[in-house]
């Protein structure tokens, strides 16, 4: 049995949904400052109404600093970052095409430690409209299940899994990666 266990503050679904709708906001406001760049939008996937605690930011912070390698400065024009209660969020506004910055993103998704638990989006501005990129526009297979390997938001939608079981995976993958 795991050590780690997600505790920390609870969040309501009002809390959430008001996060979502701010980062959405300042997405908006970034690309508006910097239209023809592209944003890196990152934030975890943790269910629950847990979303962040010690180990969970230590987490986020290790994919946050293996990102901004992959970038040189010349091409970072802008960057926001944000520790809440309903988690932590990290914007960086690139000069970089937005498939490009994708299939970037999608090898860390894949091949870190925690990228698993990351939501990484690109979006870019198109008009006034907000525009992503997803991992099938780019011939990628749909993110998958923590715990089966199955489409994720298939498992997401048919409430496959409790949420003290993807907690439990979570928490192992967290122990993983502090090991190495």
């Amino acid at each position: 049995m795991s050590k780690f266990h997600l505790k920390g503050e609870t969040i309501t679904l009002i809390e959430m949904l008001n996060t979502r709708e701010k980062r959405v906001e300042i997405q908006q406001e970034l690309l508006q400052k910097h239209p023809t760049c592209t944003l890196l939008s990152a934030t975890m996937n943790i269910p629950g109404p847990v979303k962040t605690n010690e180990q969970l930011r230590n987490a986020f912070l290790t994919v946050i600093k293996k990102l901004n390698t992959l970038f040189p400065p010349e091409q970072i024009v802008a960057r926001k970052h944000r520790e809440l209660k309903t988690g932590s969020e990290y914007y960086l506004v690139l000069d970089e095409i937005p498939e490009e910055l994708k299939r970037k993103l999608i090898d860390v998704e894949e091949t870190h430690d925690y990228g698993r638990l990351m939501d990484l989006d690109v979006v870019y501005l198109k008009g006034q409209i907000l525009y992503s990129v997803s991992r099938t526009e780019l011939n990628h297979q749909p993110r998958r299940c923590f715990i089966c390997e199955e489409e994720a938001k298939i498992c997401g939608r048919q409430r496959r899994h409790s949420v003290a079981e993807m907690q439990q995976t979570i928490s192992q993958l967290i122990e993983k990666g502090k090991m190495k």
